[in-house]
């Protein structure tokens, strides 16, 4: 994955939208973590900390800081029937 953005997505003078942070997130691994959130780190930068695209993109940056330092979890009591992946547990 590289840091190449759609064109339109950056145009000035377009409004950003939630949709357009997530269509960043759909494709978030660990392996891509970190390129997802400089991406949608620049494409939310001017928005005013109210707006509804930077409230989720911030939600998104945290998110991807966490799968991408920690792995990605699987098993929790909300998710029943997905078992916890060897190679991110100590315990498995």
């Amino acid at each position: 994955m590289s840091q190449f953005e759609h064109p339109d997505r950056l145009r000035p003078g377009r409004d950003v939208t939630v949709d357009d942070v997530r269509q960043l997130m759909g494709a978030s691994t660990p392996h891509f973590a970190l390129q997802l959130r400089e991406r949608i780190r620049k494409l939310i930068r001017g928005l005013p900390a109210d707006h509804p695209a930077r409230v989720e993109g911030e939600r998104e940056i945290a998110r991807l800081e966490g799968i991408a330092f920690h792995g990605e979890v699987r098993g929790t009591p909300e998710q029943p029937g997905m078992k916890t992946l060897a190679s991110v547990d100590d315990a498995a």
